[in-house]
């Protein structure tokens, strides 16, 4: 799926670019309003616009969006708390409006919801499986939860399984951007592992960690 994102604070966007993208969408991403509307005719699929950004607003942006695309979800980024503006782009034509600040899940949340996608379950092993709604594992019938922290690392896990994953890649998704020492990411590895219990998280020395699986 292809996302347009326009976002003027360049560590939001870069941090929301690299956690869609490890969904497996592919985002363009603008910091500049002009630059964003120069290019809403380029076949996306979802937009995700802030509102207050430099030469054209969000707004502005949002409603020429719906001159070209009628049923294209949309979704708004902001820090006001202005009502009215909060209506203008619900009466122009957002499908949904996320305050900042806000955990980059939350809008994986919301994409996923007007996509109505309904793969919850993520199964990696026979009678084993995640579910992303209500942040468990369930395995051999045994439900364990998990924590914010585990749940996005499973998730990244999952989306990434047989495939190595450096620690800089668990930082960015898991920490969304903010700095972890290698000491915390191996905490929480250890975690993780006592939940799955079997030998699916494998460490690559010196790298990182791989979650195999059949």
């Amino acid at each position: 799926m292809k996302i347009l994102l326009l976002e003027d604070n360049k560590k939001l966007n870069t941090t929301i670019k690299k956690r869609l993208e490890l969904k497996g969408y592919r985002v363009f991403n603008f910091i500049d309003g002009q630059e964003a509307y120069d290019n809403i005719t380029e076949g996306f699929s979802c937009f995700i616009l802030d509102i207050n950004v430099p030469n054209i607003d969000g707004i502005k942006i949002l409603k020429r969006i719906r001159e070209f695309y009628s049923e294209v979800p949309i979704i708004i980024i902001s820090a006001t708390v202005e009502l009215d503006i909060i209506k203008e782009s619900y009466d122009f034509g957002c499908n949904d409006y996320l305050k900042k600040p806000f955990f980059i899940d939350e809008l994986e949340i919301k994409i996923e919801r007007l996509f109505q996608i309904k793969d919850e379950l993520i199964n990696f092993d026979k009678n084993c499986y995640f579910d992303y709604k209500s942040s468990t594992i369930t395995i051999e019938g045994n439900i364990q939860r998990l924590t914010k922290k585990e749940r996005l690392l499973m998730n990244l896990f999952l989306t990434k399984r047989n495939h190595v994953l450096t620690y800089e890649a668990i930082e960015n998704y898991v920490w969304e951007g903010s700095f972890a020492s290698i000491e915390s990411i191996r905490s929480l590895i250890r975690r993780l592992r006592k939940v799955v219990e079997k030998d699916y998280i494998q460490t690559v020395v010196d790298t990182g960690y791989i979650f195999k699986t059949d």
